[in-house]
């Protein structure tokens, strides 16, 4: 009898040790978030959530980082918190957690590598998401939100001189400076036994069902273009059912303080995670994987950070000629301008971006409609290529070559207003046989007059935020 209980005992003691090792195993993770205030119009205070992941249900995503790349001050800023990186995933895979790695266009230098392999052998999923192979520039969570930075520059920051040089020494390395990136930073381990290579993101769902992830920790670059957008990125794990979060201080964004709202990068930064927080995931840090104190740049010098929203002097002032400004097609003048002027003469720039499915893009014409009133002298260009005048002045035609399926175009709009007018332009209409689109959301407008503003230095997806783009529904 004594030797039962003694056995029992045992047995419950060493059960309830195994079941806090267990626990203690666990991620402990402070998820942080924003709220609208209810007694205040626009303004959020953030809150924090504690769950614990389990690791073994736990994947890690490292989003694009690249060996090279175009931006001197990006790599500088990259290289600073890369190896706090892989001392997350070490630290994760040694817990149970899965590790993705996700260079994206660097494929061929993988071709043979296990991890790769592992990646492409992994049993399709039989619950594959609409669209996850796509890249993805909004979900509906920011169907409201205005987009917090100007991207379309591309967002470099560098020093021209220094961006010059820097330019030169990827061509003597033999990179297209422009596209320099060949394989993922090697300051970033890859274990041959155990993770994953693809930038795919079919693929990258396949590996997070076949082996039951349910929450997803995204690091990496950029946050405002690849971290967010990627078939695999932050707004399909979070439209698809995933518990995702951004490891805030293991990323960057490509922002230029040149351009709205006109604060530094790190500011700039700071806006894009406020935005995440709002309407697409929660933060956390790397210490609450790693311990100690989660990772500051030594380039941020602000005696203030983690900022929510911008203090700019560029907010206030009436600088319409000086950036492009969000408006919602139709509004009035007044409305849009904030009541600084209630009507228009002259040329006015609009520009927007589409995503058109690939069952518009067949042997039947696309035409747009632009219906500006037969005052107004109208122009339109998608991608950088103007649209030539249909059957009659009010459609122009849309050639098929200029359009990119299920991705992201940009179609900008110049309209010279020869009377004065009241109101935004009326929304155009895009016509593919028996299907219709009218572009009556937000727009961004430009007063003044400038060639250069018929397209963005980079493709639309990278450029243009998530509050001005049109799609079918």
């Amino acid at each position: 009898m004594k030797f039962t209980h003694l056995f029992s005992f045992c047995f419950a003691t060493g059960f309830l040790a195994m079941s806090q090792m267990a626990v203690a195993g666990e991620f402990h993770l402070k998820l942080r978030s924003q709220k609208p205030l209810e007694s205040a119009d626009q303004k959020f205070e953030r809150f924090t959530v504690n769950q614990s992941w389990r690791p073994e249900e736990t994947a890690v995503i490292v989003c694009d980082v690249w060996d090279k790349h175009h931006c001197l001050n990006a790599v500088r800023r990259m290289e600073e918190f890369v190896p706090t990186i892989n001392d997350v995933l070490i630290k994760a895979r040694k817990q149970g957690a899965t590790i993705i790695h996700s260079p994206s266009d660097c494929m061929p230098a993988y071709q043979n590598h296990p991890a790769r392999v592992r990646a492409e052998r992994t049993p399709v999923a039989a619950n594959k998401p609409k669209d996850v192979e796509f890249w993805c520039s909004k979900i509906p969570a920011e169907e409201q939100a205005s987009y917090p930075i100007d991207q379309s520059d591309g967002g470099e920051d560098d020093d021209p001189t220094e961006h010059a040089r820097w330019a030169a020494e990827l061509k003597q390395l033999g990179r297209n400076p422009g596209l320099p990136w060949k394989t993922q930073s090697n300051l970033i381990s890859i274990d041959e036994d155990s993770d994953f290579i693809s930038d795919r993101g079919d693929e990258v769902w396949n590996i997070l069902e076949s082996r039951g992830i349910k929450n997803v920790i995204l690091v990496g670059v950029h946050t405002n273009m690849c971290v967010l957008g990627r078939p695999f990125g932050l707004r399909q794990m979070a439209r698809n059912g995933k518990n995702v979060v951004l490891m805030r201080d293991m990323t960057d964004c490509m922002y230029n303080p040149g351009r709205w709202p006109y604060v530094d990068h790190f500011t700039g930064n700071d806006l894009i995670v406020s935005h995440v927080e709002r309407f697409v995931c929660p933060t956390i840090t790397s210490d609450q994987i790693l311990g100690g104190q989660p990772f500051a740049s030594k380039y941020d010098t602000r005696k203030q950070r983690d900022l929510m929203n911008a203090e700019s002097a560029a907010l206030a002032s009436d600088s319409f000629k000086k950036q492009w400004t969000t408006a919602v097609a139709e509004d009035s003048w007044q409305e849009a301008s904030g009541g600084r002027f209630t009507e228009v003469t002259g040329v006015v720039w609009y520009r927007c971006s589409l995503r058109l499915p690939s069952t518009w893009i067949n042997d039947s014409p696309l035409l747009l409609n632009v219906k500006q009133g037969a005052e107004n002298e109208t122009r339109a260009w998608i991608n950088g290529s103007e649209l030539k005048a249909g059957v009659d002045n009010r459609s122009l035609m849309v050639p098929r070559d200029v359009i990119t399926p299920d991705d992201i175009d940009l179609l900008v709009v110049r309209i010279e207003h020869n009377l004065a007018s009241p109101r935004l332009l009326t929304p155009p209409v895009l016509q593919a046989a028996n299907q219709s689109l009218t572009l009556d959301g937000r727009w961004q407008f430009r007063i003044g007059d400038d060639a250069s503003w018929i397209n963005i230095p980079l493709p639309a997806k990278f450029g243009m935020g998530s509050d001005v783009l049109h799609e079918p529904r």
